[in-house]
């Protein structure tokens, strides 16, 4: 008997899930400026462990991922370690991909988050308006270690809040801040360093996260939840407009509102593609 020739049959292929994927560049009118976040778009929740891995494969500082709801969205941001309690440049990003990618025709759209509650965006022309809640600091003794690892010697205050925050005398002295992240490992805090600004500025700040996939945050939206009260009282105004002094930068228009801040940026869309999923 003369053997078969045929070829076997390919097996079924697995179920497979396909997901929209923005990357957007946040508190930046241009590409290749602000902070870069990844923004998945959800019809529902996939398992946690699922979002965490998703968050490692785009090896950004956060991902976020959103879901709708009857009144709006509700908003996750994980990084590459885990899930944060808030995230201001993926909240931006995220906004910015519902008003211009889905279409929202709403001014303001609300999200419900896990640890802070609501919040809520505003569009008003290029511009996108964060509604944090404020922050309240603590004065703290300056630590050894802490002024150690960002290899200075003095500062005129250091406040304690989610971060710390480290105030200098200038805007030069934030810029020259060469800070040894690793050293910063054992302060179990991320660190925020902050001046009053030169010129257009009312002040500027950077931001450095020990431990996370991105030592230096380009521009960190939580951190204004406060930065903002702190320097409203220092420079007795309540509208103020921020840089953050990284390599990319960005600015951020601020303004105290009682017990909430207002943080304004813009967003460009620099990649949009499908996340694969078997």
């Amino acid at each position: 008997m003369t053997p078969s020739c045929r070829h076997p049959q390919p097996s079924e292929p697995d179920a497979m899930q396909s997901i929209d994927f923005y990357m957007v560049d946040a508190f930046a009118n241009a590409t290749f400026g602000g902070n870069t976040a990844a923004v998945c778009p959800l019809s529902e929740w996939l398992p946690d462990e699922i979002l965490l891995k998703m968050a490692k494969q785009h090896k950004q500082s956060e991902t976020a991922f959103f879901v709708p709801t009857d009144e709006g969205f509700e908003l996750r941001w994980f990084t590459s370690l885990g899930e944060i309690n808030l995230c201001g440049h993926a909240t931006l990003a995220t906004a910015h991909v519902i008003f211009e990618h889905l279409g929202d025709p709403r001014r303001t759209i609300r999200f419900s988050t896990r640890f802070v509650g609501p919040l809520t965006v505003t569009r008003e022309g290029a511009w996108l308006t964060l509604d944090f809640p404020a922050w309240e600091t603590e004065p703290s003794a300056p630590l050894p270690l802490l002024l150690k690892a960002l290899g200075i010697g003095e500062c005129k205050e250091v406040r304690v809040a989610r971060d710390y925050m480290v105030v200098l005398e200038s805007q030069q002295q934030v810029e020259a801040v060469r800070p040894d992240i690793n050293a910063m490992l054992p302060l179990e805090k991320m660190v925020c360093v902050t001046a009053r600004g030169d010129g257009d500025y009312d002040f500027v700040s950077r931001f450095f996260s020990p431990g996370d996939a991105v030592p230096e945050d380009p521009v960190t939206g939580s951190a204004h939840s406060m930065l903002i009260p702190y320097w409203a009282e220092k420079l007795d105004k309540t509208k103020m407009l921020a840089r953050q002094v990284s390599e990319r930068g960005g600015d951020l228009r601020c303004q105290l509102a009682g017990d909430r801040v207002l943080i304004g940026g813009q967003a460009t869309t620099y990649l949009i593609g499908k996340v694969l999923l078997r």
